[in-house]
């Protein structure tokens, strides 16, 4: 005897559920916001109006409006229309797509939820009300208003979310459309109770960047920002699907330090698959593999170039300091020759003979400057060739060098990176590096007036070793006189 037999279990959902997946998934009421402007945008609507009053947020769009079967399909949770219509039909837009939640998370700030749309002669109400739909317990329905045609002049949507329970601020409302919604795209223009929302502009060095993946393009722009426009707010890279931000991330710059603050910017992959509540990725997919390794090759590019930005500021920083500081060795050198390792200064030659840092003529001037790969200046030749010219050693391009004469005689100085266990100050021959990279030079570079007299104590140093090198407490008292006579005016 065969006692098999097939039976079937109903699988159901409590109505007053619905409400609650869609709290869930969207954790902020704001998001319906989101959610029923990029419905706009689907739609081809060339401009939204949002209405926030304090019991009422209204949206209006021009877009193409719904018939009978589009209002169904809106209120179809999980609908796949659009992923078999992904272009809109008259600006051929990337549809951004929704899971159709939304709506529903609306009633948790307001009591009732309201479509009104035209297209062609067709012009219908939908209204979501929270208590008649959880008093209808079996009844899963929503009552269809039909209006008459010249309800609404045009095609478009309108949707209210009214008596609210919560306020909105329209602050919030806005940050939200500019991180969350295409408005970037041509034809396509968001107002917020009255006023045209723009994307966020920023400035600074600007990268754009085009990467290939066996899933699809990643492109964007990476912003590295001025110091004094860099914010731990909003930190890391937006990655936008459907020019939607999904979430941001930092792709290792979690060890860039401070600088960190100062990377902004934008990267778009379409293929990227997302998780039902769009607040992140499915990390495991072969996409976001390959996204990842992407990211990484464009972060790295912008960790040189952020790294030569900033050797670049440094190294002016260390040129204008280094300059002050040979004005004043060179001011109290003349005014104790004895102590000068290259001899007696030339009769009228008192007040000359840095390179660029006393004013002195283009003709004495023997200056050679190296910031970062800036180009260097140098002046005329003098006639008489040296016997002798300086050992050089390798150099980083964001050496800093200046050279102090004296007649034909002089002595160079290099500021450079010598690494953290480097000497912190060292000669060969007439050539003086100086170690930027030693623990108490990067202490007393914090401000201008500490930087200069750190930078003389340095170049006296040597240079009062250079004049006795046999006799290391006689060159450290020529030391302290020469610098005790450039900081000190002794017209006061």
């Amino acid at each position: 005897m065969n006692t098999n037999s097939n039976e079937f279990i109903n699988v159901t959902i409590d109505k007053s559920h619905i409400i609650t997946i869609g709290e869930r998934l969207y954790t902020e009421s704001i998001e319906f916001v989101r959610e029923i402007v990029n419905n706009a945008y689907d739609a081809d609507a060339a401009l939204v109006e949002i209405i926030v009053g304090e019991d009422i947020i209204e949206i209006r769009d021009n877009g193409s409006g719904m018939d009978r079967d589009g209002l169904r399909q809106y209120f179809n949770i999980g609908s796949q229309q659009k992923l078999h219509a992904p272009k809109s039909p008259v600006y051929s837009r990337d549809r951004i797509g929704q899971f159709g939640i939304g709506k529903f998370a609306t009633l948790s700030a307001g009591k009732r939820f309201e479509v009104l749309t035209k297209n062609g002669d067709f012009v219908g109400r939908v209204t979501f009300d929270k208590e008649v739909w959880e008093k209808a317990k079996d009844t899963w329905q929503l009552p269809l208003e039909i209006l008459p045609p010249d309800f609404r002049k045009t095609n478009g949507t309108t949707v209210i979310l009214a008596g609210l329970n919560k306020k909105f601020d329209p602050k919030d409302i806005e940050a939200r459309i500019i991180e969350d919604t295409p408005l970037k795209a041509p034809h396509f223009r968001v107002r917020l109770n009255g006023h045209t929302i723009t994307p966020r502009s920023l400035s600074g060095h600007r990268l754009p960047f085009l990467e290939g993946t066996p899933f699809g393009p990643v492109s964007g722009e990476v912003i590295i920002l001025p110091e004094t426009a860099s914010s731990a707010k909003e930190m890391g890279i937006e990655i936008k699907v459907k020019q939607v931000t999904v979430r941001r991330e930092y792709f290792g710059m979690e060890t860039w330090g401070k600088a960190m603050a100062r990377i902004a910017g934008e990267a778009n992959a379409d293929f990227l698959p997302i998780t039902s509540d769009r607040t992140g990725f499915i990390k495991d997919s072969p996409e976001y593999a390959a996204f990842h390794i992407a990211m990484e090759r464009v972060m790295g590019e912008v960790k040189k170039i952020l790294q030569k930005l900033s050797g670049k500021k440094e190294g002016r920083k260390v040129s204008r300091a280094l300059k002050e500081a040979l004005q004043k060795i060179y001011k109290a050198l003349a005014a104790n020759p004895d102590l000068s390792p290259f001899g007696v200064f030339p009769v009228g030659d008192e007040t000359k003979g840095i390179g660029g840092a006393a004013g002195i003529p283009k003709e004495t001037v023997d200056t050679v400057q190296t910031v970062s790969g800036e180009p260097s200046t140098k002046a005329a030749a003098p006639k008489k060739k040296r016997k002798k010219k300086p050992k050089v050693k390798q150099l980083t391009p964001n050496a800093v060098i200046r050279r102090m004469k004296f007649g034909d005689i002089g002595v160079s100085i290099c500021v450079d990176s010598f690494g953290e266990d480097g000497a912190e100050v060292f000669s060969e021959e007439t050539t003086i590096y100086i170690n930027r990279d030693h623990p108490l030079y990067k202490r007393e570079s914090g401000k201008i007036d500490t930087h200069i007299l750190n930078l003389a104590r340095l170049i006296t140093q040597e240079i009062s070793l250079m004049k006795d090198p046999k006799n290391p407490r006689q060159a450290y008292e020529r030391q302290s006189k020469l610098l005790r006579d450039a900081f000190i005016d002794k017209s006061n």
